[in-house]
């Protein structure tokens, strides 16, 4: 493709977009022709037991390509930017030549402009916050941010606002203003081809229809299923979209139809998110279109 004949190979390339808008696939189309890893910049794909759920490269693509930092973390592990920057660090000092691909704002933001130090969550405080979500009081967390911070996160995201308030909380200061305190960057932006997928609402919701009725072809159910007996809502791992849908499918608490509609929905709002994220955040990166 013109733009694999475009790309330096001699630069990591970072590449970002909206879930289902084909990122995956230019990774490997620039890998398969120029070499480097992929590297994965996703939250969810980072866990071992949603490989359909959360749309990673599957086993046979794996294998022909090298990809690091796909599904190597236990469902009851707790994983955050932090031990990914750390990964990330560990394969650059390797020398080898990245291309970094995921839907996760907060792990690119933090690899380009750097990571603030922030003290461990005490167990008491996480304990509280995920009472309150439970509870059903998540505004009442956004309400308790500092004002920098609130304007700074997805507040329609539970664990974003929990993790705000947790260090609120533990450290007495806002997310916020940790993250203005923070370190040099592992890979400034200057360093990098870094390309961002924009893909339409009009382009994008339908794909991503066809890509949910596409899991449940290739076992989306039956991975569900495998997760049923230990599933635990309050776990990163369990965020993954159409994992709460299809456990309750299987529960017996709404019909696959209806779990089939609630994750597509789901789906489509968490890609408004991104897009809006990516707008503000990535005014520094090539736009390109997906295709």
């Amino acid at each position: 493709m013109a733009l694999t004949a475009e790309t330096d190979p001699a630069r990591p390339v970072l590449i970002a977009g909206p879930t289902a808008s084909g990122k995956s696939a230019l990774a490997m189309a620039i890998v398969r022709a120029q070499g480097g890893v992929i590297v994965n910049a996703d939250a969810l794909q980072v866990y071992a037991n949603w490989r359909v759920l959360s749309a990673r490269p599957s086993a046979q693509e794996e294998a022909a390509l090298p990809h690091r930092l796909y599904g190597h973390v236990a469902p009851d592990q707790e994983y955050s930017v932090g031990h990914w920057l750390r990964e990330v660090r560990a394969l650059i000092e390797t020398g080898a030549r990245l291309v970094i691909v995921g839907g996760t704002g907060l792990y690119f933001s933090a690899l380009t402009e750097g990571l603030a130090e922030i003290p461990e969550t005490p167990a008491a405080i996480r304990a509280e916050a995920e009472r309150l979500l439970d509870a059903g009081c998540l505004a009442a967390l956004v309400d308790a941010l500092d004002p920098l911070t609130r304007a700074r996160i997805d507040t329609a995201n539970p664990r974003r606002v929990q993790r705000a308030w947790e260090v609120q909380a533990a450290t007495g200061r806002g997310l916020a203003a940790w993250q203005d305190a923070t370190s040099p960057p592992l890979l400034p932006l200057s360093a990098a081809t870094a390309l961002l997928v924009e893909a339409p609402k009009a382009w994008l919701d339908p794909r991503i229809e066809r890509r949910f009725d596409a899991m449940l072809a290739e076992g989306a159910l039956d991975e569900a299923r495998a997760n049923l007996a230990t599933w635990d809502a309050t776990r990163p791992a369990a965020q993954a979209i159409g994992a709460p849908e299809l456990i309750a499918h299987l529960r017996g608490e709404i019909t696959l139809k209806e779990a089939r509609a609630t994750a597509i929905k789901a789906t489509r709002q968490y890609a408004k998110r991104q897009r809006t994220w990516f707008r503000a955040r990535m005014t520094g990166w090539r736009r390109i279109a997906a295709v």
